[in-house]
C-alpha cells in the first residue's frame, strides 16, 4: 500500500502534536514559545487600582518554616503563583530570578508554588534559583486570588495593587524595574 503525500503530511502533523502535547520535549518547546512571546507586563490605570487592606495570609517556606504575609505590608511587594508542571510558569522563571538578584533586597518576592513541596524542591536546585517560594498554609487575601497561573501582582507600599498579569511575562523589564525603581521612591 503506497502512502500518498496528503496521508504522509497528516500523520507527521499527528506525530508533532502528539510529541507536543504528551511528551518532555513538547513541554520544553512550550516553555521556548511562553518565552517568546512574553512581555512587560502593563501596569494598571490608577482608577482601576484596587488596595489590598487584608493582609492575613499564612505562607510556609520550602524548609517549614512559617512566614505571615503581614510582614510585607507598608512594602513594595511581587507575589507570583505558579506550578513546575506550567509551561508558561517556568518560561517566565529566569526573568523573575534576573529581577530577584537586583531588587531582592528592596522589594518582597512572595513567590507562591501551587505544586509538591519535593517537586519545587528539586526544580529550584535544579535550576539554581534562589528567589523565596512558598506554599500557602490558609487562603490568600481576596484581591490575591488567582484563576489561572501564572499570575503575578505587584504592589505598593499602601497595598495599591499596582500590576495584575495572568500569563507569561517578562519581569526583568526596563519598564518594569522603572515601575519599582518609582514605587520604591514614594512614601
Amino acid at each position: 500500500m503506497k502512502l500518498t503525500k496528503n496521508q504522509l503530511t497528516n500523520a507527521a502533523l499527528i506525530v508533532f502534536f502528539a510529541l507536543f502535547l504528551f511528551t518532555p520535549v513538547g513541554f520544553h518547546l512550550r516553555v521556548y514559545v511562553s518565552r517568546l512571546f512574553s512581555f512587560s507586563p502593563s501596569v494598571l490605570a490608577v482608577d482601576k487600582r484596587l488596595v489590598l487592606t487584608d493582609y492575613t495570609w499564612q505562607l510556609i517556606d520550602l524548609e517549614g518554616g512559617p512566614f505571615d504575609f503581614k510582614e510585607v505590608k507598608g512594602k513594595v511587594v511581587l507575589v507570583n503563583f505558579w506550578a513546575t508542571w506550567c509551561p508558561p510558569c517556568v518560561a517566565e522563571m529566569p526573568s523573575l530570578q534576573e529581577l530577584f538578584d537586583d531588587y531582592g533586597d528592596k522589594v518582597a518576592f512572595v513567590i507562591v508554588a501551587q505544586d509538591e513541596k519535593g517537586k519545587v524542591s528539586d526544580f529550584l536546585n535544579k535550576k539554581g534559583y534562589t528567589f523565596p517560594v512558598y506554599f500557602e498554609n490558609s487562603p490568600s487575601p481576596d484581591l490575591l486570588l488567582p484563576e489561572y497561573i501564572p499570575t503575578t501582582y505587584i504592589i505598593g507600599k499602601r497595598g495599591e495593587l499596582v500590576v495584575e498579569k495572568t500569563g507569561v511575562a517578562n519581569w526583568n523589564s526596563k519598564s518594569t524595574r522603572e515601575l519599582l525603581d518609582q514605587l520604591l521612591g514614594e512614601d
